[in-house]
């Protein structure tokens, strides 16, 4: 049986859709929840085929965002981090209509590194593809440890990483090979343009999957959309960041128009 799980918890009449990264699960929200849900009606989802969404096989990235799409709020602003924002902005994409605001948070539109386009190397990414068979829980691992490297939380916030994995059902690796032919084939940079939603993008100084230099690159192919760069954080700035990284969203959905 397929079936996505979709939590909706807090206050408000604003509602938020929060959706996670390559191998986690809604929990990844846990240190922000409590800062978000007395301001807003939150939607806590597990992509399909992560943590509790079991039954799905490995799905494009215009799949995923087509198994969303039926459960959105009318007028949600949705909210993706990294494989999530690639998801969030497919659906500010597809169904802008149904959305009020898109938010991006360590998310890039390309995660792949080009000539003048930074972003992982396609042998990092492939490497990790490779070895998710034979060494899989490993892989997994090593992946969140990578989203952490150069906090002062380091430690603490990939520890916290891979509870939040172990928490649930872990995907399987069909599952986690789809997010990482997403990440490694996706190509969204000539979309952005057609989106004409209001739209924020948060990052991690200290990001080294998407490196700061993607938020200058597409400020200037977005000028109506505003960057954030949070300082010392890395890939996962709601966890080593909760309080200011809550003020940033909150700020920025206090100036949408009603």
């Amino acid at each position: 049986m397929t079936s996505l799980y979709w939590h909706t918890c807090g206050e408000g009449k604003v509602d938020l859709v929060l959706l996670h990264g390559w191998g986690l699960n809604a929990e990844v929200w846990q240190s922000i929840v409590p800062r978000l849900s007395t301001h807003f009606r939150l939607h806590l989802v597990d992509l399909p085929g992560y943590g509790r969404s079991q039954g799905f096989a490995a799905l494009t990235l215009e799949e995923m965002a087509r198994h969303l799409t039926p459960l959105l709020p009318q007028r949600a602003i949705v909210l993706g981090w990294s494989l999530g924002g690639l998801v969030a902005t497919q659906l500010a994409l597809t169904v802008p209509e149904k959305l009020r605001a898109l938010i991006t948070v360590a998310s890039s539109p390309c995660f792949t590194a080009y000539d003048s386009w930074p972003g992982i190397k396609p042998e990092t990414l492939q490497g990790f593809q490779q070895q998710l068979s034979s060494h899989f829980q490993r892989t997994v691992e090593r992946f969140l440890a990578l989203q952490t490297l150069g906090t002062d939380s380091a430690r603490a916030d990939a520890r916290q990483l891979k509870e939040i994995v172990l928490s649930q059902p872990m995907p399987s690796v069909d599952v986690l090979e789809g997010g990482l032919d997403i990440l490694r084939q996706v190509d969204l940079r000539d979309a952005l343009s057609d989106i004409s939603l209001p739209f924020l993008r948060l990052y991690g100084s200290l990001d080294g999957l998407v490196p700061r230099r993607i938020a200058q690159q597409l400020d200037e192919q977005l000028p109506s959309s505003p960057s954030v760069v949070m300082e010392k954080a890395a890939h996962a700035p709601f966890i080593s960041h909760p309080e200011p990284f809550s003020q940033q969203i909150m700020q920025f959905i206090n100036t949408l128009p009603a």
